[in-house]
Order: C-alpha cells, then structure tokens, then sequence
C-alpha cells in the first residue's frame, strides 16, 4: 500500500525529480511508510531512494540531498492510518464525567502516541506493543509526553482501569536505555497515588533522569457529572500543601544535583494549597506549560514586563474614560484582579468576574472550560464596554465554546464584542491598552 501524493512543492527536491501530483510513494530507502513519522524520519538522511508508481509503472529515485532538507512532497491524507484510540478505563477519566449534552467530538479517547510527538497530547502507552516501542526507538521520537499517574504496577492497573497498565516501568526503561526522551505526568487522586506512591512514582522516574526530563504533579479534575463513577475525593488546602511539601524536598535534591527541579506542580496545586506561585526562574524553560505548569506566573512575568515599556501616560490611575469586563476561571480571578489592581493603565477601569461553572459543574475552576452559556448568563447584567476571555475557551476553527455556542451569539446575546485574547501576558496587555487609546 503507497500513499498518494497530492502536491508537489514548486522548486522542491521532487519537483526538480520530476515526480508528480497523483504519483503514489511505494517506498523509502527500502520501507515501507506506515505513517507520518516513518516518512519524516526517513526524510531526514542525506541519501534517499524513492520508489514512485505512476500509472502502474515503477520508477525509483536514488539520490543524495542535505540533512533534513525537506523533499517537498504533501499527501492526500494525514498518514496516520486513523486514530489509535484509549483502551483504558480511567478511574478519572474526564470524558466519562462529561455532561449528556457534550458534542460527540468531545467524547473521542485517543491515546495515539504519534499525536504525543507531533502535537504533544499524554499517552499512557498501553497501547504500545513490543514491535511498536521497538519502532519509537527506531524513529527517535523525542521528546514523548506519557501518563504514568503511578509507577507501581497494580496501582497504575486500578487507577487505568487496564491490565496492561502494570508494565510502564518496563517500557520507560526501554525508551531510556534507546536514546528517547519524554515528558512524564501524574494525575493525582488524594488516598490513590498521593503519599507513599507518589514517593515511589518520583524517586522511580527521577532514576531515568535525563530521559525522563520532567515529571508534572496536577490534581485530579472532577465535574458534577460522576454518576456511578467511583467516589474520588477532591484536593483541599491540607492535601494540596502535602504534596508541595513531598515535591519541594524533591525538586531540592535534584537541584543540588542535576541542576533542575524536575518536579513540576501545576498551578492548580498552589492555588488549592493557598500558597505563592513560584518565580518565574523555577518554571526553568516552561516544558510543560501547556499541562498548566507554570501558565499563571509566566503571564504575570510577561504582563508586568510589558507595562514597564509602556509609556508613562498610560501607567497613571486617572477617571476612566472606558469600562471593560474581563470573564475568567475561579481558579484565574484572584490572580488577574490583584495583577491589574498593581499596573492600572489610564483611563480605563477593569473589573474581573469569575464565571461559576455549571455546565461541568462548580467543582471546575478552570478558565479553559468557561462555556458561552455561563458566560452569557453571569455577564448578562454586568455591564462594559466590552468583555476580554482567554482564546482557551473557544476553537479557533469556528469560534465556537464548548457547549457549541458561537462567539457571535454570545456577543449578541450580550450586546457587546467578546475579545478573545492569546495566553501572554503582552498580549493580555496590549487587548487592555487599545482601549486606553481609543
């Protein structure tokens, strides 16, 4: 089986061969292409033989190129030969505990660790059979993000809801001794995998340090919607500082040791736990940002280093000209209202709500998980000029929430523009300040 070539890159390598829209790749120096990854691992040596099918004749194509120059060729489809889904049954598992109005889209469990490479999604690797992690081996697909939740095996079994849950260790191991790096997280359950295990889970994972490069610690996110799901109980101030505390004497000794804190709590920990953010230095190169490790301080680093470059007319409380209502997370508000309470910008007043989340359920805080609807009806007699979110609570194919409300009919709901804003803090500035300007 080939794959059809749908497009050939003007002045490309392939172009310049002579190779063809519709043409169909057999084989690279000497494979055959599974997917994606096998292409552009193979892509990526200086000395390529090509065996190309066009109209039931084979023509093959040797010749010599630079390191990862790229052959120009796109295909008519994503040659990912469709998506490995989830075989677990997590006792966490977010997408059982989705409402029954949740859009069919949301109900999707992939566990693809190809989309873990590309895209960085967690994969727990059950999935992955001997002949597969040898072929993750073969390819040098670094860095992975992997689920490890507990290292061990009938725990991480219980917790996966999955027999083959149990090797983890075994194939960690193997990624190590192979040369691949990877990104671990725990998803963490007070009276399952916190206390002892999660001794056991970070001194294990610390012992594959370099190839394990980072181990994130984020607390288990419950929504009102468990029915007959087992009883998992939430993090509370107490439990939240114990888990600082047991990953603090950690990231200590690999400090001392290694030069990096290699644990990493979310910022949902420090939040729950009542306790400082830490610096932005301790985030080091911010590898799990999108895990939520590290979001809130580098937004704050990044808003407070750009109002120092604003001009100073516009750093000065004077009467607002302009009123404008910033919609976040409960988690979020506090954080956002004591950052613009320090760095007013002139003439305009701010005001932030945290949205209570009843479409998941109050239990989630999150402003990523705000859907239109609460946002409609708790803005609904706050008023403002305008209303700034975070462009996490909308795709950007079709601006549209989670719970399919269109951005336009939440603004004509509202009556006013809703100003999806990027993640930085420059930007979250910047969407305040051209109000200031107007």
């Amino acid at each position: 089986m080939g794959h059809v070539i749908r497009s050939v890159e003007k002045g490309s390598i392939a172009d310049q061969l002579g190779i063809r829209q519709g043409d169909v790749l057999l084989k690279m120096n000497g494979e055959r292409l599974l997917d994606w990854i096998d292409y552009q691992a193979l892509s990526c040596s200086d000395h390529i033989v090509l065996l190309i099918e066009r109209d039931g004749v084979q023509t093959e194509y040797d010749f010599e190129k630079d390191d990862y120059e790229p052959l120009g060729l796109a295909f008519e489809n994503d040659m990912l030969d469709g998506l490995r889904l989830c075989l677990n049954k997590c006792l966490f598992c977010f997408v059982d505990q989705l409402p029954a109005c949740a859009r069919d889209s949301m109900r999707v469990k992939d566990d693809d660790w190809r989309l873990s490479l590309m895209m960085g999604n967690f994969v727990t690797m059950t999935n992955v059979g001997p002949r597969e992690l040898d072929r993750i081996i073969r390819r040098h697909a670094s860095p992975l993000y992997i689920s490890v939740h507990a290292t061990e095996p009938e725990l991480r079994k219980k917790l996966l809801g999955n027999p083959r849950g149990g090797n983890i260790m075994e194939q960690l191991e193997k990624l190590a001794a192979g040369g691949v790096s990877f990104h671990a997280q725990a998803v963490l359950c007070p009276e399952l995998n916190c206390g002892e295990a999660l001794e056991r889970t970070m001194s294990d994972l610390m012992g594959l340090y370099p190839a394990c490069r980072s181990l994130a610690l984020v607390p288990v996110g419950l929504t009102g919607h468990r029915e007959g799901l087992e009883s998992i109980r939430m993090f509370d101030r107490e439990s939240a500082r114990t888990v600082l505390r047991q990953a603090e004497r950690v990231r200590e000794k690999m400090l001392r040791e290694y030069g990096t804190r290699f644990v990493f709590p979310s910022d949902e920990l420090y939040l729950k736990a009542e306790m400082p953010l830490p610096e932005d230095e301790a985030y080091e190169d911010y590898e799990q940002i999108d895990n939520g490790i590290g979001l809130c301080r580098q937004l704050i680093t990044e808003f407070e280093d750009a109002y120092m470059e604003l001009p100073a007319r516009l750093r000065r409380e004077v009467k607002p000209r302009h009123s404008i209502a910033i919609a976040t997370g409960v988690s979020a508000q506090p954080i956002l209202k004591n950052l613009l309470d320090a760095h007013p910008v002139t003439g305009v007043e701010i005001k932030v709500y945290a949205i209570t989340n009843h479409y998941f359920g109050e239990t989630v805080t999150v402003a990523g998980l705000v859907t239109g609807g609460d946002l409609v009806a708790q803005m609904k007699d706050r008023p403002s000029e305008a209303i700034l979110i975070t462009e996490c609570m909308i795709r950007s194919e079709d601006k549209r929430f989670l719970d399919n409300l269109l951005l336009t009919e939440a603004e004509a709901a509202l009556e006013r523009p809703i100003v999806p804003v990027g993640r930085r803090g420059d930007e979250f500035l910047d969407a305040i300040v051209r109000f200031a300007e107007i």
